[in-house]
């Protein structure tokens, strides 16, 4: 989030010395450029074996070499990355950074800005249970206030917390964290200091303390100390309708694409449906993605059935090796559909869905908006349901990736990217609301509108939810002045420069920012 965040491992690239030994060609053991040899020949061969694994024993240029094969079978863009010798890095991690493209999009950005990897037990926690280290707490960060010294480089501030956690506890939305364990976060730029501002906001285990400064809204100042802990994520944490007894519009807080988000977001569904809504705001500016199949069930529990059935909810695209089968799967390709039934991540499969048959939706975004959640603008979109949003860009991520493990570390490179009913999925710079200011990516109807973190989250008063309400009064034709402001992704794994000012973004791990698709259900 600030400056060099590879706690995760994402991102790393060069490489120093080497371990003697080489691969792509003739018997494994020597490098020959572009030559490769199958990755399952590599498999589970490790520097470290784990116990009770299928690890066998053997070095870092074997779990690179791995990587090498892998990469060039499966990444979108394999022909675009410079093969380099494996046996000149002494680390996976550092192998596994340069294996991606250089290329940028329309708008100058890096074509590929997802690229990471997690420990693997990290991984499965987060992936099926929501669960990883911390306090509960989102951060953004904010630009520098108009006529504001370029000293400041960034503001932080709380956007959520999760319910029951010493976050909620001690830490309110709007609250500005001032220093993390005495490192300056408002003006702090030596590395020293980011180092110490990312060890705090963003602990890697449980049982660490921190201490921060917090200023609140009225402009008070406190000390927080807070203990890392087990942190459970509430994907969907509010559900409301407002205006009930005379035009109900239904409103759904939705953060998280993970496995325990399916029953939730069921009985927000039904609860919504025995009020009558007659439309929706659905809040995804926090939302980086999850599971594909779950974005299929969220478009089908909106969208009008007759809009819907039969219709392709995604289909993805491999790279062109494999244009007709899944090359991971080795299924020839079909696209998924608007499901109707539950996928079984809670419960049972085959459940039916409820549905809301609504022609409308109007949905919360900003930079944190991504993958899986940007699938059900542009899948919507593609059948002719209305989509407005409010708020700003979205992170521009029609990819995904199925997640990879290898000597205990789970990889993520992209491997498809996804397209819509209308075969459209091309939005790398994101989707914006249409009166957006530059840079903006693909315009979509709606109002550019600056997140408000004087309100709390679900408030009828807050900026964007009044923006929304007041859009659809209008006749979804009066916006307020454009205030939404347009920033590239920043996350937990990601290495954005230092100068953050310019980058409002909410801080979540890489794991919580993708489209994935379920191997094996």
């Amino acid at each position: 989030m600030l400056g060099t965040l590879a706690a995760c491992g994402s991102d790393a690239s060069g490489g120093s010395g080497g371990s003697g030994s080489s691969s792509g060609g003739g018997n494994g053991n020597t490098w020959t450029p572009n030559v490769f040899l199958p990755s399952t020949q590599f498999d589970d061969m490790c520097a470290h074996p784990r116990a009770g694994t299928s690890d066998k024993q053997g070095t870092v240029a074997d779990e690179n070499r791995w990587l090498r094969s892998w990469t060039h079978e499966l990444y979108l863009w394999y022909g675009e990355v410079t093969d380099r010798d494996p046996g000149a890095y002494n680390s996976a991690l550092d192998y596994f950074g340069v294996l991606k493209t250089a290329a940028t999009t329309a708008s100058g950005a890096p074509k590929d800005k997802f690229h990471f990897t997690y420990d693997t037990a990290v991984w499965q926690s987060l992936s099926q249970g929501g669960v990883e280290a911390g306090y509960g707490a989102e951060f953004a960060i904010l630009p520098r206030a108009t006529g504001e010294a370029n000293t400041v480089l960034r503001h932080l501030r709380v956007a959520y917390t999760d319910p029951n956690t010493t976050a909620a506890t001690n830490l309110s939305r709007g609250d500005e964290i001032l220093t993390v364990d005495g490192a300056d976060a408002v003006s702090g730029g030596t590395q020293a200091v980011i180092d110490t501002l990312n060890a705090g906001l963003f602990p890697d285990t449980t049982g660490e303390s921190h201490t921060f400064t917090v200023r609140d809204l009225a402009g008070n100042t406190r000390s927080v100390t807070m203990v890392s802990a087990s942190i459970t994520h509430v994907p969907v944490p509010i559900v409301k309708v407002f205006d009930p007894n005379t035009d109900p519009v239904g409103y759904i807080q939705f953060n998280d694409h993970i496995a325990t988000a399916e029953q939730p977001l069921i009985d927000a569904v039904n609860t919504l449906k025995t009020a009558h809504v007659t439309d929706l705001i659905l809040d995804l500016r926090y939302n980086g993605g999850g599971y594909l199949d779950m974005a299929s069930e969220v478009a089908y529990m909106i969208a009008n059935t007759t809009l819907t059935t039969g219709q392709t909810f995604e289909k993805i695209v491999f790279n062109d090796k494999n244009p007709s089968r899944n090359p991971v799967t080795g299924e020839t390709l079909t696209p998924t559909p608007f499901f109707s039934t539950s996928q079984g991540f809670q419960g049972a499969m085959g459940r039916a869905l409820p549905n809301l048959n609504l022609d409308n939706v109007y949905i919360i975004v900003g930079p944190g908006t991504c993958s899986a959640s940007e699938s059900i603008i542009n899948s919507l979109r593609g059948v002719n349901v209305h989509v407005y949003l409010i708020g700003s860009t979205t992170c521009g991520k029609p990819y995904g990736f199925y997640p990879a493990d290898n000597c205990g570390t789970t990889y993520f490179t992209i491997q498809f990217r996804g397209e819509n009913a209308a075969n459209f999925g091309d939005y790398s710079d994101g989707f914006s609301p249409a009166n957006q200011p530059a840079p903006a990516g693909t315009l979509v109807a709606g109002c550019s509108v600056a997140d408000d973190f004087g309100h709390a989250m679900g408030d009828a008063a807050e900026g964007r939810i009044a923006a929304a309400r007041a859009f659809r009064a209008s006749n979804n034709q009066t916006c307020p002045a454009a205030s939404g402001v347009s920033a590239p992704l920043i996350s937990k794994a990601s290495a954005p420069s230092l100068d953050t000012g310019q980058r409002p973004e909410v801080s979540k791990p890489a794991a919580r920012l993708n489209r994935i698709i379920r191997f094996g259900t």
